[in-house]
């Protein structure tokens, strides 16, 4: 026995390594600090590669992903619910309700196999698969699921139930959607007051095209980050404008989400294929990047439906027309995926790695529809589609209130109701009201509603009697059948077809990208006068309803023009 090596049996480090360290250093003669050093580093090396692996405990596979800060999770082999989450030593799983696809399997044939760096789970039943993977050194879990049949709940997500008391904090935005300690409910199961403010999990959602990485986090016992990084949504429904929940403290736990789909204001079928993939990373201080994780070994492991980079085309081109105030967005879409991107400041673009297929292809002027055409991309290879603008702007505009873009940006409460209820004391109240060349365009409310704010007043002015003319108003989300029922002075112009049905709240949920409907108005030659002039705009709908969820519509913009 060397001195040196009796002595340091009292050194912190023994405290915090594995008791093999400790019976392997102890028999090593080290005559020098520096050959000690060596030895010390060796061990935590070996450890750490001993770490990686999974066990079978009872009725769980318990996975330890050998990371640096270490995650070990346990998962039921009978449901394939994740019932423990350990990072750092902190446990953060919900102990009364697992973190599970949808709303749990249930039952389902849950195996584990193991290779080089990679641990796969795989959980089956006879319409679903999910995958859960660990890359060793990491700490996330590596998920994708694949479905051949939508879920009986009507929605696929998954849900990570998190304890509140360690992880109570959202991201980005923060008490919007956290509705713990909520003192009465607005509407539903979903709204709530909490410090009179209205809150929903519904307001912790962004659009899928500005969707980055959403965590829930927390600094006690210390500072711990997890957060869902999902990287494409290409078999998800709604496309790139469509929103969804991403996070909510709900009271008894914190729930962090990847929405797949829902039938949250969904404007396209459901997909079915593989889902993802996507991960649950833990982290200590700052955000993850989606970009700084890489999901390419995953194209490996088998996973059913999986399109490697090698079997996906792209398409190129260059999209014109669209004026440089608004973005031009490119959409690609069939019954088996979705795409976009935005093209540059010359209009170029180039698609994401896409799976083969002959795909409609759409350009915005931010989420205005602006032109559409049909493409086809082969594996291997990219795909030459320009695409123009085909949005016809009118000669001889009388008076324009807002920007047809497809958003209600401008209006009065626009700024707020994505994360507020329109019965928040913090909104501006819902005028009906607005006189062109003198009013704000945030006089004009974003939003009619047949029982709050019906019947819409439009003031102005002509120096001549115009003939006939066309009444245009863009709108972005129906709900109930909601749809304008236009006077111009004293004629009456007959009311539109209600628009097709969507069922689902939006506003008051903080959504308003539905099917963009667009109502042109044709008002015969007389109607309009020189001097002062009115159009009253109000909800046409065979439906009723009490204040904010009476039918509605959202506004996008309205333009009086003769050519």
């Amino acid at each position: 026995g060397s001195p040196l090596i009796s002595s340091l049996h009292f050194f912190p480090l023994f405290k915090i390594t594995r008791a093999r360290q400790i019976e392997f250093l102890t028999i090593i003669m080290a005559p020098s600090l520096v050959q000690l050093s060596l030895l010390t580093a060796v061990s935590f090396a070996s450890s750490a590669l001993a770490a990686f692996g999974y066990t079978t405990s009872g009725n769980n596979y318990v996975v330890d992903t050998g990371s640096s800060n270490t995650l070990v999770f346990s998962v039921s082999r009978s449901s394939c619910d994740i019932n423990s989450i350990k990072f750092r030593g902190n446990e953060l799983q919900y102990a009364s309700q697992g973190t599970h696809i949808s709303s749990g399997l249930g039952t389902a044939t849950v195996t584990a196999t193991q290779t080089s760096g990679v641990i796969t789970i795989t959980c089956s039943t006879s319409t679903l698969t999910h995958y859960l993977v660990a890359k060793e050194g990491d700490s996330l879990i590596y998920m994708a699921t694949h479905i051949t049949a939508q879920p009986e709940i009507g929605e696929l997500r998954y849900i990570a139930r998190l304890k509140n008391d360690i992880l109570p904090l959202e991201y980005p935005y923060g008490t919007a959607s956290t509705t713990g300690g909520s003192t009465s409910t607005v509407e539903g199961s979903d709204v709530f007051v909490v410090n009179g403010q209205t809150r929903s999990k519904f307001y912790s959602s962004d659009r899928y095209i500005d969707r980055g990485v959403h965590c829930v986090h927390g600094t006690s016992p210390e500072e711990i980050h997890a957060c869902m990084i999902i990287p494409q949504t290409e078999t998800s429904s709604g496309g790139p404008f469509h929103r969804d929940i991403e996070t909510n403290n709900n009271g008894p736990f914190t729930a962090l989400y990847n929405y797949m789909n829902s039938g949250h204001v969904q404007t396209e079928d459901y997909r079915v294929g593989l889902h993802g993939p996507y991960a649950l990373s833990f982290s200590r201080s700052g955000i993850p990047n989606t970009g700084d994780v890489d999901f390419t070994f995953m194209s490996s492991l088998g996973l059913r439906d999986y399109v490697a980079a090698g079997g996906r085309g792209r398409v190129s081109g260059r999209a014109t027309g669209v004026p440089s105030s608004f973005s031009p967005v490119v959409h690609w879409y069939n019954k088996d995926a979705q795409y976009w991107t935005t093209a540059g400041s010359n209009g170029a673009f180039t698609s994401p790695a896409m799976k083969p297929g002959t795909y409609t292809q759409v350009l915005y002027q931010t989420e205005y529809r602006a032109a559409e055409t049909s493409v086809t991309v082969a594996a291997g290879s990219t795909t030459t589609r320009d695409i123009a603008s085909t949005v016809q702007v009118p000669s001889n505009s009388l008076f324009k209130i807002g920007e047809f873009d497809g958003q209600p940006t401008g209006f009065r409460n626009a700024d707020k109701f994505l994360r507020m209820h329109p019965s928040d004391s913090r909104m501006s109240s819902w005028t009906n009201s607005y006189t062109v060349g003198s009013s704000a365009l945030s006089d004009f409310p974003m939003a009619i509603f047949k029982s709050v704010n019906n019947g819409v007043v439009i003031n102005f002015n002509l120096a001549s009697a115009p003939g006939a003319a066309t009444f245009r108003i863009s709108t972005t989300l129906s709900f109930a059948g909601a749809r304008p029922a236009v006077q111009v002075n004293t004629w009456t112009a007959a009311t539109p077809a209600a628009p097709r049905n969507l069922n689902s709240r939006g506003v008051t949920r903080g959504a308003y990208r539905g099917l963009g409907e667009q109502y042109d108005i044709a008002i015969p030659s007389g109607q309009l006068k020189a001097g002062a002039n009115t159009i009253t705009i109000s909800v046409a709908s065979g439906s009723s309803g009490d204040t904010f969820l009476s039918p509605n519509f959202i506004v996008d913009a309205l333009e009086l023009f003769t050519s």
